[in-house]
């Protein structure tokens, strides 16, 4: 399993800020960001389609042209988070 991506969006996780998400325990998530997952439960719910489009939208808010924010994005579906959808 890789530990340089969140598992949910495929950022890696070395530019997360918070340095990953939180389980449940409070403890650090090896596999999600802090974006994606907080205190053990996922901020997004929804379809793996639907979690592209959001991650395409904030990545364009945060300065990302559209075709990068769309390319990034393209491996999600292939990320752990999503295998069982």
């Amino acid at each position: 399993m890789s530990k340089e991506k969140c598992q949910s969006c495929g950022m890696p996780l070395s530019k997360d800020p918070q340095g990953g998400g939180t389980n449940a325990d409070g403890s650090k998530s090896e596999e999600f960001c802090s974006h994606c997952y907080v205190d053990g439960q996922f901020l997004f719910e929804g379809t793996v389609t639907e979690f592209q489009k959001h991650c395409r939208e904030q990545m364009v808010k945060k300065g990302f042209n559209r075709f990068v924010a769309w390319f990034f994005t393209l491996g999600i579906p292939k990320l752990k988070r999503w295998q069982s959808s």
